[in-house]
């Protein structure tokens, strides 16, 4: 008691009121060779009698506490057993409990509330609250403001920190009188209670109701903001404090490749923790190296794996491959050079060789000039597109391709056709989009200039921070700015020269629709004048049928067995659905009484299966139609059918129906096009096809900014920004600015040395040549 020996047969006074230590002694013990067994069984019954927790007295001074629990023996703060489990943030055990392992939360956003602040609170800069009125919550607003010092009628953005925080977060316990007038009696009466705030009363509002419309509405003001609990890290605290190296999981996961390996190759461990770490150390740098040697060395390990561009997805699979050794594997890629440098690529065709070398066959689906010139053997198809093409045209080595008359991509490769370097490059309108201290990821707080009415294309490596600076935080800024997107920009200062432009379009690579539904007749909307042809036609008078008999999707004209979409789907439960066509329409869509109605003798299901070249021909007397499909055709989309399902659209050709159906609208000439590599899937004959139309973009006076790696789309470009020098932790700045002939002449620049190849401005071997005989 109290440090005292007391013994359990005497007498044991204790004091009332005051606070003692009671503890049992087990057993008392000398060192000998008997002790073993009943220190085992002395120990156990303490554990048991002490909950987990003992005391262990050496001598009479030395005091050591041990414990069975996962606590700490001080403050008794506990935490759940360590298991691989605990480090998942898949997993319960591991998540953090706030954002249930997501690292981020739909939260209400200050700049969706107040989008404009340079207009007064009482002309309804904080768009919940509207324009002053007479009503009872702008009364309230009246009273804070008086309260304050606040003036409404000045612009939002001068009104003072404090105060911007009480409107927006309201009082928090400091209780306001209110006097307020019944809406019904018109009696004065007073109200006494904190003032909520304009964002604090979405976040109630948004939590309480049931309303859907409600929460619709609420959700306009709303954006993902990272995880206030754990700082986005997506585990909870406990998983957070155990650490190897000195780093948390999460921090050992948010470096690049290229730092993993220098880490886990600095990792030390003793005794028999060595024994524990070093296969599985070993294991952790094999699969590094791996994605290293596909030219994946900028990614960092907690990359989501939605945000990889589909080349990035590849080569991960890819590299999980190389790590299996396997010997007589036939290996299938899909132009694997998707978001590849030139230089980048080279690894990439040294790791394709290698899986060769092992006894493997790699076959590769591919337009990029290297990577054909790599190969051993060659199949061309053709000789044009779509319903032109489906034969071999030549087969054999790269030379013996170069040697076929038939072969377009033989002329190609031998330069007998090729993409033109322009004359004179565009020096634009003289005004400039200039992006100041981009900071986010790996960019190192760069100011970045687009000029104004030109064609500029942002280059770098792998990794260096190109989709980062256009699509993170060019897009998202200006997409907030001018239609009040949600999503939140990348860190950065500001954008200036905004007001010399009236619209962004980004024209990606996604699907045009997600169902069979939709298909470039009904995305570029020239179904439309097509289905009002239809019903001119005398028969459809006669019969009383409006355009909409025409459309598959809604009822009157369209097949009901299949509801239009031509394919019935068969669910497969735990396999994927099954389309099988309709036996009803035989995959035509439409019932029998609206296939009877024809112009120039095909009806509408004829139409729709005719090729963009075909109904070119077809309608070439109805300017409405024929516009919309020269758009199609001009972007080399001539082969694909007007009602070629979306989902089986490619999306090199999402993006190009994309592009053509802003070709068709009238342009204002102040628009900033963004495409991401948009020569994706294109051969070189495509590819030229593609740059004409983005130079008549141009020549309109509207800007298109391309992130590209294609040499025959830099070249033609009239500005370029070249970012890097490496990729991950080694780019995010700015190597050279200015017109290709400028970059070409740049010593440092890896683009510079592709570039003098295409341009002809150097000669000997260049920097990436001398790099690959070293290495």
């Amino acid at each position: 008691v109290d440090g005292s020996i007391v013994d359990l047969d005497g007498k044991i006074t204790l004091a009332r009121h005051k606070k003692h230590d009671i503890e049992v002694v087990v057993d008392r013990l000398k060192t000998g060779p008997d002790l073993r067994w009943r220190l085992t069984d002395s120990v156990e019954t303490a554990l048991k009698m002490g909950e987990g927790v003992i005391n262990v007295l050496v001598g009479k001074k030395k005091e050591i506490v041990m414990s069975q629990l996962f606590a700490c023996i001080d403050c008794g703060i506990s935490f759940p057993e360590v298991s691989p489990r605990m480090f998942s943030f898949n997993s319960p055990h591991g998540a953090c409990q706030t954002c249930d392992g997501m690292g981020k939360r739909l939260e209400i956003d200050p700049a969706l509330v107040v989008p404009d602040e340079s207009i007064s609170l009482a002309a309804g800069a904080a768009v919940p609250w509207g324009a002053k009125r007479n009503s009872v919550t702008w009364s309230m607003i009246g009273t804070v403001a008086d309260r304050y010092g606040i003036d409404m009628e000045r612009p939002f953005a001068k009104i003072g920190a404090e105060e911007r925080r009480v409107l927006l977060y309201g009082t928090g316990r400091d209780e306001i009188r209110f006097k307020l007038k019944h809406s019904t009696s018109r009696r004065n009466y007073e109200y006494v209670s904190p003032f909520e705030g304009v964002i604090t009363n979405l976040e109630r509002r948004f939590v309480e109701t049931s309303s859907d419309d409600i929460r619709n509405y609420i959700g306009k003001f709303m954006s993902m903001k990272p995880c206030a609990a754990c700082g986005g890290a997506r585990l909870r605290p406990e998983s957070l404090a155990v650490k190897v190296g000195g780093r948390s999981i999460a921090e050992a996961t948010a470096i690049s490749v290229r730092e993993g390996l220098g880490f886990f190759r600095g990792l030390s461990f003793k005794g028999s923790m060595r024994k524990i770490a070093t296969p599985i150390v070993k294991e952790i740098e094999d699969r590094l190296r791996f994605m290293e040697d596909v030219g994946l060395s900028y990614l960092t390990l907690d990359r989501e794996a939605s945000t990889l561009a589909g080349g990035e997805s590849q080569r991960i699979r890819l590299a999980t491959q190389i790590g299996s050794s396997l010997v007589g594997v036939l290996y299938v890629l899909d132009e694997p050079s998707i978001g590849l440098h030139m230089r980048d690529n080279r690894r990439l065709l040294e790791t394709l060789k290698r899986l060769r070398d092992m006894g493997n066959t790699v076959i590769v689906v591919e337009h990029d000039r290297e990577t054909i010139l790599a190969a051993d053997y060659v199949v061309d198809l053709g000789p044009g597109a779509g319903k032109d093409g489906g034969r071999v045209v030549a087969v054999g080595s790269p030379e013996r391709i170069k040697k076929s008359r038939a072969s377009l991509t033989g002329r190609y490769l031998k330069d007998e056709r090729s993409i033109p370097t322009p004359g004179e490059r565009r020096g634009g309108s003289g005004e400039y989009l200039v992006v100041k201290g981009a900071r986010q990821h790996n960019l190192k707080g760069i100011d970045v200039a687009i000029p104004l009415g030109t064609l500029t294309c942002v280059t770098g490596v792998s990794g260096s921070g190109k989709s980062t600076l256009v699509n993170e935080i060019l897009y998202r800024a200006l997409a907030r700015h001018f239609y009040s997107a949600r999503q939140e920009p990348g860190r950065h200062d500001c954008i200036e020269g905004i007001e010399h432009i009236d619209k962004v379009i980004d024209i990606d690579q996604s699907p045009i629709g997600r169902t069979p539904r939709s298909n470039p007749a009904t995305y570029t909307g020239a179904f439309t004048p097509i289905r009002e042809v239809f019903s001119q036609m005398a028969e459809s008078k006669v019969r009383g049928y409006s355009p909409g008999r025409f459309s598959f999707n809604v009822k009157g004209g369209r097949c009901e067995a299949c509801r239009g979409d031509g394919v019935i789907k068969i669910e497969m439960h735990f396999l994927p659905d099954v389309y099988v066509r309709c036996d009803v329409c035989k995959g035509k869509r439409y019932e029998r009484e609206t296939l009877e109605i024809r112009y120039r003798g095909k009806n509408i299901a004829d139409v729709l299966s005719m090729t963009v070249a075909e109904a070119r021909e077809f309608f070439e007397n109805i300017p409405t139609i024929k516009k919309k499909l020269d758009t199609l055709y001009a972007v080399g989309l001539g082969y694909i059918e007007l009602g070629q399902p979306a989902t089986t659209l490619s999306g090199g050709e999402a993006q190009r129906v994309k592009l053509s159906k802003e070709l068709s609208k009238t342009s204002t000439g102040n628009t900033l096009y963004i495409l991401d590599e948009p020569t994706t899937g294109l051969h070189f004959e495509d590819t030229l096809m593609l740059l004409g139309v983005l130079n008549r973009l141009v020549d309109k006076g509207n800007t298109v900014v391309i992130i590209e790696h294609n040499p025959d789309c830099i070249k033609v470009a009239d500005h370029i920004v070249d970012l890097g020098p490496e990729g991950g932790d080694e780019g995010g700045r700015v190597v050279v600015e200015g017109t290709p002939e400028e970059v070409a002449g740049h010593g440092s620049s890896y683009t510079g040395d592709v570039l003098r190849q295409h341009l002809d401005t150097g000669s000997g071997p260049n920097r990436l040549e001398k790099r690959a005989a070293s290495s």
